[in-house]
């Protein structure tokens, strides 16, 4: 790592028993901005060999929480301390492309309220992942949920999901993915981080919408690009992230909708989730 210039970005990786994705990420972390990095690997699980090995060759620093906090609780550990004006939380299974992360650094200069700022996502395919999406209004969600699977093109999912292009100029989003998220770490700390009782799943959505309601823009920048594999450290445990998915949806829409005079809308949502994740389960087992 050079210390020839002082560190503008913390990068924190959150990991889980991760293979050799962790290496490809530390690699190619380092071709992608031009400036000095500081790289923070939280690792959640009990197996520590393979991120004591990357974080001694790539002079990162390693966070062991003792106990599975995790995805946003493990960004808040990464985070926490960091002086740094930028702050990078990001999963494992990403490779970033040559001046990404120069290029969303950029962005957030260009843009003073910019408080979250996201890159596009592009699959293993070349295909672009849908990583800058609108709120969920209830009838988004609810048809999102239920239809986005047998009919992908359904409305609730193309209005929520919104035209994405992996070319153009930035845009505001609703809220971006947390697979890879540049933070403008006032913006984060003023609206106190990650929520942690969002285990995995939607604390991405969560934080963009307090940004939101602070003042602050979430960023889509599609000059920057990352290509990620995706659920490299639960593919062979799909059951527990199928359910950790719908419990957190539960929450999140709930808490829209949290007043008492809405229960109809509370329940509605609950008995569709549960519908929706036991059909993923069967689905899975087979």
């Amino acid at each position: 790592m050079s210390t020839s210039s002082p560190v503008s970005v913390r990068v924190v990786c959150v990991v889980y028993h991760p293979g050799q994705e962790l290496e490809e990420f530390a690699r190619s972390l380092r071709r992608t901005a031009s400036g000095p990095v500081e790289l923070v690997l939280v690792d959640n699980g009990e197996d520590h060999t393979v991120s004591r090995d990357v974080a001694e060759r790539y002079d990162a620093r390693l966070v062991v929480p003792g106990a599975n906090l995790g995805y946003g609780g493990g960004g808040n550990a990464g985070a926490d301390g960091s002086t740094t004006p930028w702050l990078v939380v990001a999963n494992s299974d990403l490779v970033w492309q040559p001046g990404s992360l120069d290029a969303l650094l950029a962005a957030g200069e260009a843009h003073p309220r910019a408080g979250s700022l996201g890159p596009a996502l592009l699959n293993t395919d070349g295909t672009l992942y849908p990583s800058a999406r609108e709120l969920p209004s209830l009838r988004q969600g609810v048809g999102h949920a239920l239809f986005a699977k047998l009919w992908p093109g359904n409305p609730w999912t193309r209005a929520y999901q919104a035209r994405q292009e992996a070319v153009g100029e930035a845009r505001a989003a609703g809220w971006l993915s947390g697979a890879c998220l540049l933070l403008r770490r006032e913006a984060f700390e003023q609206v106190g981080g990650f929520d942690e009782s969002y285990f995995m799943f939607f604390e991405d959505v969560d934080l963009g919408d307090r940004l939101g309601r602070a003042g602050w823009t979430n960023l889509y920048v599609p000059a920057a690009r990352v290509v990620h594999v995706g659920g490299t450290s639960w593919r062979a445990r799909p059951a527990a992230m199928i359910s950790a998915h719908h419990r957190s949806a539960g929450r999140y829409l709930t808490r829209r909708y949290p007043h008492w005079y809405q229960w109809p809308v509370r329940a509605t949502v609950s008995v569709g989730l549960r519908l929706r994740e036991r059909s993923e389960l069967r689905a899975a087992a087979r």
